[in-house]
């Protein structure tokens, strides 16, 4: 019998297309073959796997080869016309040129007498007057702006908040913190300091001496981890204001002052529940220029093609990039982030090429997705979406993305370890979840557990992988998950932590759910909205 027969005989008996063939493809989805990938691809060698970096395009060679060796089409069209596996794209990112503070004949540079956060940017030397503003509160009760204008200053100011002579906290009359304490201080003061229109914010240091240079070194040691990466050059806005973290030494020669002098207005603030009037002030000036560097990278798409419904494509994904290396040289491998989604689209790959060599190829084509730069900010699946879709997305009906589908989460650790966090089914479509819910109760029989898909949950992971991009243009996902845990982005996210029965399972639903939509008559319809 034909495959063409076959298909017919299934539509002529009123039986689900989906009822022939595809177990036999699904079992060639095995943990060993996953874990035999994984080896690989969250090996040391690979060093984390980073946007941009080495070891991210050792990995993209690895899955273009795996894809190669299963016969997937390369449909990525290079300037001369050459069909690839990889879809270049360039990244954007900002560092420091010559900056530096400078004050009382003396220049302090950035990392080894200050660290700064904001979108400073000022390519010339700009000199104001700084004043000191005490903490830098303002509230009904205490106001360290009171009759003070200091439009256009630098604003210098202490870290945390006043305390009164038992030890509690002015502001709340607790213990707890206000929010001009605690780790969301600096936001505060920040934007308070905007809106009076300071042009600078010096925070100074609580910390030690000892202890406010290993925040330096430290931020340091992270500080590409700083500069974002975009997908177009940035526009710059001259005079941007910088929030500096800098030691009492410092601000003391910021304010024109000596650090005996400072140090006694600050013993007074301390010992006093109300603002304390200050005259320091002094000039600063600053110079922070950026410089733009590129960073290459690429997603790696592999496609087969379909028969009868060729135009119409369903897309596999998953991101195949991790963080690095630490800053203390370990690696993070990223084996369960997201290693595990990235083995198990080759898995699923492999089992759709297998199925088409076998003349039963699904109707509709399937494109093989694994993207670069998820990890900062979905900017690889936001390229193909938004800038540069190999296939036009509205002959796209539909991505399944794999993220994290390798480990037992807290939440079900001791319960179950044959479950899936299924998020976004019934989001935009009410066919996808029909088939989701099929496709697992007749073949897999998984805990489908839809606590993500809450748009109320805290989390919000609907929004944070790259099923995202394509769920924004309106097209139906399925975003696999299998929770967050202890490894998460730390070295110790390993191989040996994976459970790879679990991942099979996983990978095998999202086969079973692949082949209803790429095999049914209709093509998924869209006809709710629910992000």
């Amino acid at each position: 019998m034909t495959y063409k027969q076959l298909v017919l005989g299934a539509t002529l008996v009123g039986l689900p297309f989906l009822s022939f063939g595809q177990s036999k493809y699904a079992a060639t989805i095995t943990a060993a073959d996953l874990e035999k990938h994984l080896r690989i691809l969250a090996a040391d060698d690979m060093e984390g796997r980073e946007t941009g970096q080495a070891g991210q395009r050792k990995a993209a060679e690895y899955i273009a080869n795996q894809f190669a060796a299963e016969k997937l089409k390369p449909i990525v069209k290079t300037d001369d016309g050459k069909l690839v596996y990889q879809q270049p794209f360039t990244l954007y990112k900002k560092n420091w040129g010559d900056f530096y503070v400078s004050a009382g004949g003396k220049r302090f540079d950035y990392l080894k007498d200050f660290v700064v956060n904001g979108l400073l940017y000022q390519p010339t030397e700009t000199t104001i007057e700084s004043v000191f503003v005490g903490y830098g509160i303002s509230e009904a009760t205490y106001d360290d702006y009171a009759g003070r204008d200091v439009k256009g200053k630098a604003v210098v100011m202490l870290e945390g908040e006043p305390k009164t002579t038992g030890d509690k906290l002015v502001i709340s009359g607790t213990s707890e913190a206000s929010k001009w304490g605690g780790p969301n201080g600096w936001r505060a003061k920040s934007l308070l300091a905007k809106e009076k229109g300071a042009a600078q914010v010096f925070i100074i240091s609580a910390e030690s001496p000892e202890a406010f240079k290993q925040v330096l070194s430290q931020r340091g040691a992270l500080q590409g981890r700083f500069n974002r990466l975009t997908l177009k050059p940035s526009a710059e806005n001259v005079g941007s204001m910088g929030v500096f973290l800098v030691s009492s030494e410092t601000a003391a020669t910021l304010l024109n002052t000596t650090a005996a002098t400072l140090a006694q207005t600050t013993t007074q603030l301390a010992q006093s529940a109300t603002p304390v009037s200050s005259s320091l002030a002094g000039r600063v000036s600053v110079k922070a220029d950026r410089v733009e560097e590129k960073a290459q990278s690429s997603n790696v798409l592999g496609f087969i093609e379909g028969t009868d419904k060729k135009d119409e494509v369903l897309i596999i994904s998953a991101h195949y990039d991790h963080i690095g290396v630490s800053a203390d040289g370990q690696v993070n491998n990223g084996a369960n982030d997201d290693g595990s989604g990235t083995v198990s689209v080759i898995e699923i790959a492999q089992a759709f090429a297998k199925a088409k060599a076998e003349g039963k190829g699904p109707r509709r084509s399937i494109l093989f997705l694994t993207a670069s730069g998820e990890e900062k900010g979905l900017l690889g699946s936001q390229y193909y979406a938004d800038m540069s879709p190999v296939i036009p997305l509205d002959k796209t009906v539909a991505d399944l993305n794999i993220d994290m589908v390798g480990r037992v989460d807290d939440l079900h650790k001791g319960k179950s370890d044959n479950y899936i966090y299924v998020i976004g089914s019934d989001k935009l479509s009410s066919d996808l979840h029909k088939i989701s819910e099929a496709a697992n109760e007749k073949n897999t029989k998984m805990e489908l557990d839809y606590k993500y898909n809450d748009a109320k949950d805290p989390e919000r992971i609907y929004y944070r992988s790259d099923h995202y991009n394509f769920a924004k243009h309106q097209i139906p996902i399925i975003f696999y998950f299998n929770g967050l845990h202890g490894d998460y982005h730390k070295p110790t996210d390993d191989v040996e932590k994976i459970d790879f029965k679990l991942a099979e399972r996983s990978a095998r639903l999202v086969f079973y759910t692949a082949w209803e939509i790429a095999n049914r008559d209709e093509r998924l319809v869209v006809d709710s909205n629910k992000q």
